[in-house]
């Protein structure tokens, strides 16, 4: 949607930063992603969900987003508040929960970064200013003085992304049941193995991969010379990574093209000839198997 204009020349310039360093907002998503996933932490505890979590562990997100975007953008630190952006102080507010952000006292009158995301099957995140000038508070206030945006504070909000898609965790897209059943699994190399059968043609992130192995290393479950990608090479499966060669194979495929740190499994046979939905391998024609088509050696991915 139009970012709506300001009569907020501090605001529009402090806007006007953040999307100088980010025009797209992939590095804002790339932290949010991150942040949750570093909650999780799923390597050592195999967590991979929200309600898996602490209460504290939850109150501490919000404090773990502002650090990792200060990371990020290389924000300086504010006087009395959390970040000072082209020269502006800037207090950076998380929720989980849309509209629930929390302004404390020494933030009145100031510019707040409003950040909201949920990591459920179809993950969402946004992104806004607002100033949070009295009449645009609530009158009520916690223990500690903290107060939430009214009607008229929520219409304010300039977003510079709003309801963008967060790249999904795959563990929330496939069925409960699945994932229980990968997860039961007693070593983490037939996890993964069986991780990439189950997730087909769907983007895995590499946190995901390393909630399911719970090993040191574990790409190298997902890799060639013993990973994944041997092991379900005679099953017809391939797994594309982040290389370009790969990606543009996902996109004739007509898969989501793997990012950084990503991967997407694929079952495959041969095609007769060139085509829509047909990738050219290593000097072969390829493409996606149906359920019921019998399982073919998959053919070697290009040299990286």
């Amino acid at each position: 949607m139009p970012r709506r204009k300001t009569d907020d020349p501090e605001l529009e310039a402090v806007a006007a930063a953040i999307l100088s360093d980010d025009p797209t907002g992939a590095r804002t998503a790339r932290v949010l992603r991150e942040t949750t996933d570093q909650l999780y932490d799923g390597q050592r505890t195999g967590r991979y969900r929200w309600d898996q979590l602490y209460k504290t562990e939850k109150t501490h997100c919000g404090t773990l987003v502002e650090i990792n975007l200060q990371r990020e953008f290389h924000f300086s630190d504010g006087e009395t508040l959390d970040y000072r952006i082209t020269g502006i102080e800037v207090d950076c507010k998380y929720s989980q929960r849309l509209n629930g952000w929390m302004i404390p006292p020494e933030a009145t009158g100031h510019i707040c970064l409003l950040v909201w995301s949920e990591d459920t099957a179809t993950p969402a995140w946004s992104f806004g200013l607002v100033r949070a000038s009295e009449e645009f508070l609530n009158a009520g206030a916690n223990r500690d003085g903290k107060r939430t945006l009214n009607k008229a504070g929520r219409e304010s909000i300039k977003w510079l992304w709003e309801n963008a898609e967060l790249t999904p965790n795959v563990l929330l897209q496939l069925e409960r049941e699945t994932v229980d059943s990968i997860m039961g699994m007693k070593h983490g190399t037939e996890r993964v193995n069986e991780l990439f059968r189950r997730a087909l043609g769907r983007i895995v992130a590499r946190g995901v991969v390393a909630t399911v192995a719970q090993q040191d290393d574990y790409m190298k479950r997902v890799r060639s010379n013993g990973g994944a990608r041997t092991a379900l090479k005679p099953e017809g499966i391939l797994i594309l990574g982040q290389f370009a060669s790969h990606g543009a194979i996902a996109e004739a495929f007509g898969l989501p093209k793997p990012g950084k740190g990503e991967s997407v499994s694929v079952r495959v046979i041969p095609a007769l000839g060139c085509g829509r939905g047909v990738a050219e391998i290593e000097g072969s024609h390829w493409k996606i198997a149906k359920i019921t088509d019998p399982a073919t050696i998959a053919p070697e991915l290009p040299k990286i």
